[in-house]
């Protein structure tokens, strides 16, 4: 969805003529695969976080695009909301001190950009939901100001057909309803990529959905909306509420949501892109110029722009992406399931596992996926959001008995999964002390049973037991989260509260 959208109405005649180039570009795609055009392995690895502004009080400013006027880089841009903003790394190999040249990279960038922003009072917090957002700023009129954004909105609530309802039960329950998609922006995450050949790519899809849930339980930091303490990452259920176009009765007949988890294990990428088509009417049927199967006829790669644009609007957690660099077509997968923040440490760490953890899994000759059903990778996902870092999780139990069992995140991590990421990252030529610093930051995670939400949570009760009501609360939250976030030091060492005057 980042490319150059101009918004325009569409006549009834659009969406067939796009369907149609869709079944051209899905049959493009397959003749890619077939002649084996697909670039070689580079071991490349993509990083993209969002961001929320807030001002020196804690709450949201509807300012990005003069931050970015002041930031002037291309690496920032915006996103949804007038209070988001974009970060994007350009693609790094996966090898060597990756991960701290990342960290230097992101520090310097983010460190800049908090000073400009400063500026107009507006600095930069990575987090997964701003606990501070209230319904009035999750409004039509602070989308940011870019056809794109205008135009899914408009599409969505069209296909709707009346308001979305956000209804997320945790410890409180919150029941809202949007006219708009604005509550969508209250998201911000970490989208991390990683180049693939098209054989290696149901591997490593697979491996990246079997530990969704994991990362959601190590990473959760959204537990707050609206005022009410929700889930430990309420992020997913709002987005998916908050992009859910079906109404009732097109759930009820078993209609998939855009924002969903999927349902099973896949043999191929192309099974991801035919099931976008099969299954979700387009929402911007804009068309190209190019017709793919001619450019291939010519020797050509195509650029699939109606399949690439589709597959933008089809919000699974980890989504195929093709792509064409320097004249060759490739895949990745784009892993969505983290929130931003809490710090350029915290984020690094969550990637290093999932980098690590992913290869291993689809290096395994019996992989996880042939001994876990996929609903119980969904119930883990689901369990993991509700519960955080106290989440129990179902695993293949280890050895020749097989069957199922049900253990704590914690220790999964711990004794399991630590093991096989730092495998993964030997295997992928990662220098050990980079290694060991990152995935060193998840160990103290587990044994410490902390990250992003419970320390926001734990610090919010702090400040109700000080005497301060529920505004107030989060708002001293936010601003004490922002001081600790800009010190660089983990989450696992933020001490919970607030310093005595």
């Amino acid at each position: 969805m980042g490319e150059k959208v101009v918004a325009h109405a569409f006549d009834l005649s659009d969406r067939p003529a796009y369907r149609r180039k869709l079944a051209r570009c899905l049959e493009g795609l397959e003749r890619l695969l077939e002649e084996r055009r697909f670039d070689r392995p580079r071991n490349f690895m993509g990083l993209e976080i969002e961001l929320n502004l807030a001002a020196s009080d804690g709450t949201p400013r509807m300012m990005n695009a003069e931050v970015l006027q002041r930031i002037a880089s291309r690496d920032f841009q915006t996103e949804l909301g007038m209070f988001n903003l974009e970060v994007n790394i350009v693609p790094h190999r996966l090898s060597g001190r990756v991960f701290d040249q990342l960290a230097e990279e992101l520090r310097t960038g983010l460190a800049y950009a908090h000073r400009k922003a400063a500026e107009v009072d507006a600095g930069i917090v990575m987090i997964g939901i701003l606990p501070t957002l209230g319904p009035d700023d999750l409004v039509f009129g602070n989308l940011s100001d870019v056809d794109r954004y205008t135009l899914l909105n408009d599409e969505m609530v069209a296909a709707r057909g009346e308001d979305f309802a956000i209804d997320i039960e945790g410890v409180e329950h919150l029941v809202c309803a949007s006219p708009s998609i604005a509550p969508e922006s209250a998201c911000t995450s970490v989208q991390l990529h990683l180049q693939v050949t098209p054989a290696r790519f149901p591997d490593v899809w697979n491996a990246a959905q079997a530990v969704a849930g994991v990362q959601i339980a190590l990473g959760a930091n959204a537990p707050f909306l609206f005022g009410k303490e929700l889930m430990r990452e309420s992020r997913p259920p709002l987005f998916q509420q908050a992009t859910d176009v079906r109404p009732p009765e097109l759930r009820n007949q078993g209609v998939r949501p855009r924002t969903w988890f999927g349902e099973r294990w896949i043999g191929s990428a192309h099974e991801l892109f035919e099931e976008n088509v099969r299954f979700f009417p387009p929402l911007l049927p804009i068309l190209s110029d190019e017709d793919p199967l001619r450019v291939l006829d010519e020797g050509g790669v195509p650029a699939l722009a109606e399949l690439v644009l589709h597959n933008g609007t089809i919000y699974r957690w980890n989504r195929p992406v093709y792509g064409v660099a320097d004249g060759a077509p490739h895949l990745r997968v784009e892993n969505r399931v983290l929130p931003a923040g809490p710090t350029v440490a915290d984020v690094l760490a969550n990637a290093a596992f999932y980098y690590g953890l992913v290869r291993a899994l689809a290096d395994e000759p019996r992989p996880v996926w042939s001994k876990l059903s996929f609903e119980a990778a969904e119930e883990n996902f689901d369990n993991a959001c509700r519960y955080g870092i106290e989440a129990e999780l179902l695993w293949p139990r280890p050895g020749r008995s097989g069957g199922v069992a049900k253990v704590p995140a914690v220790k999964l991590v711990r004794d399991e999964l630590l093991p096989l990421a730092s495998a993964g990252l030997d295997a992928w030529n990662i220098e050990p002390a980079d290694r060991d610093r990152y995935l060193g930051i998840i160990e103290e995670r587990c044994r410490r049973r902390t990250n992003g939400a419970s320390w926001q949570v734990d610090t919010y009760h702090r400040a109700q037991e000080a005497g301060l009501g529920r505004e107030a609360a989060l708002a001293a939250t936010t601003r004490r989260y922002g001081e600790l976030a800009r010190s660089g030091e983990p989450v696992h060492t933020w001490p919970v509260g607030f310093p005595k005057p």
